[in-house]
């Protein structure tokens, strides 16, 4: 496999729409955009997966089925060297980003992500690729309202999108698709200076 692309988020019906199913929505959108085939369980990595090409590239497609906080689990099993973390791309919900906005980076610190977290401790490496999706509201002046408070933070992250996020998040999803094929194709440095404002 060259290119592991990881959508992090907790299974189950009730989390489907969630701000913290971010990373599954996503990758979800991307499957379909690229005509992979539906979702299969592997008992090995406990998640679903499903693999295609880009270009001529092979890429796996993963959801873990483990929970955020244990998505490292589903990981370990595939990224046995720090070469191999190198092909894997995490999407994932962040905080501190507005909705509507992504960031791509690669080799940095979890910004106490508990799903990233869990991938570092795993796979023993921060060295991978990270698609960052913003899920915070603005505020009238374009700054980012994010909640305070761990119980808020909390509360915040499990509740569905709001219709008219969801309208912005399809749109930012057409970006975030073409964000993975340029990381894949062209690789993260092309795509951090294409895709980050």
């Amino acid at each position: 496999m060259s290119y592991i692309i990881a959508g992090l988020g907790n299974p189950g019906k009730e989390y489907e729409e969630t701000r913290h199913n971010t990373g599954r929505i996503v990758l979800e959108y991307f499957r379909k955009k690229n005509d992979f085939p539906d979702w299969r369980a592997d008992k090995k990595t406990r998640a679903l997966i499903s693999e295609g090409k880009v270009d001529k590239e092979k890429v796996l497609l993963l959801m873990p089925e483990t929970f955020m906080n244990n998505s490292g689990k589903s990981l370990a099993p595939l990224i046995t060297s720090k070469k191999k973390a190198e092909q894997l791309v995490v999407i994932y919900d962040d905080l501190d980003l507005p909705v509507g906005t992504l960031k791509v980076s690669f080799d940095r610190g979890s910004g106490g992500h508990k799903g990233v977290e869990s991938i570092v401790r795993n796979i023993k490496t921060k060295g991978f690729v990270r698609i960052r999706v913003g899920i915070s509201p603005k505020t009238v002046s374009g700054k980012t309202q994010k909640p305070k408070g761990e119980q808020k933070v909390v509360e915040f992250i499990l509740k569905n999108f709001k219709e008219s996020e969801l309208a912005v998040f399809k749109k930012l999803s057409k970006k975030i698709n073409e964000a993975i094929s340029t990381i894949i194709t062209e690789g993260h440095l092309v795509a951090m200076n294409r895709f980050n404002e």
